[in-house]
């Protein structure tokens, strides 16, 4: 009889403890999505995105190519708003955004290297879907540098922006152990075909670079520890436009 009590309260700790667990780890994820990645007073809000186009996105499909050769043509605020939106733009009133993401938990951070664009002073950027708009953390133009970063690919200076795309992985890992690593590369993967698409409607080009030394190309954005470069990807006018 004692024996059984026993075993039955013990069962009764267990799941208890598994229970405190579970809400450890909740509140840490909440605490996690809820966190700012940057502080800046200096906020630029971005003209609302356009929802409808002329350009299907059959047209786009068929036509995309890689582009790394650009004019020195500057983009608009307007293209720069319609790109970041693209690809991590908020969607609906819920916060669900233009790309998907594992568990809705949003890893990506996306920075925005700024060269020539009309009304925009070169800098290094961070978009904030939230309000859709941009915050300044760098002043001065870092496309020399960045392309330098990226084994000396020197015709990456001459796009207009270059949009830069790192992750928190604990945002997803908390959630989904190591496999939530291989969660974030796929959804990068979404977020820069977007704005793949999103480039070619507007008669922009676009490529994509994976090779770079990440720890400069750390250094160059001053990235916090704990957040990871993944992906750059240089935007312009290209030189047949």
């Amino acid at each position: 009889m004692h024996t059984g009590l026993n075993n039955q309260k013990e069962l009764v700790f267990k799941t208890g403890l598994t229970q405190l667990r579970s809400l450890k780890c909740l509140l840490f994820g909440i605490t996690l999505c809820a966190m700012p990645v940057v502080h800046s007073s200096d906020s630029i809000t971005l003209p609302g995105p356009h929802l409808e186009s002329d350009f299907s996105v059959e047209q786009a499909i068929s036509n995309r190519r890689s582009v790394r050769e650009f004019s020195d043509k500057p983009l608009s605020l307007a293209e720069v708003s319609q790109l970041l939106w693209s690809a991590q733009g908020m969607t609906d009133d819920k916060g669900l955004r233009s790309a998907p993401s594992a568990g809705a938990l949003y890893p990506l951070v996306l920075y925005l290297v700024v060269g020539n664009v009309k009304d925009l002073e070169p800098g290094i950027y961070q978009y904030s879907p939230v309000g859709h708009k941009l915050l300044r953390i760098k002043e001065g133009d870092s496309r020399k540098e960045l392309s330098s970063a990226a084994i000396q690919q020197h015709w990456m200076k001459d796009s207009a922006v270059l949009l830069v795309f790192s992750a928190i992985e604990k945002k997803t890992t908390w959630k989904y152990g190591q496999r939530g690593i291989r969660y974030i590369h796929i959804e990068v993967g979404h977020s820069a075909q977007n704005v793949f698409l999103q480039a070619q409607s507007l008669g922009l080009g676009a490529a994509v670079v994976g090779a770079f030394d990440d720890n400069r190309i750390e250094t160059i954005l001053n990235l916090p520890d704990g957040e990871q470069v993944l992906y750059l990807m240089p935007v312009g006018r290209s030189q047949t436009e």
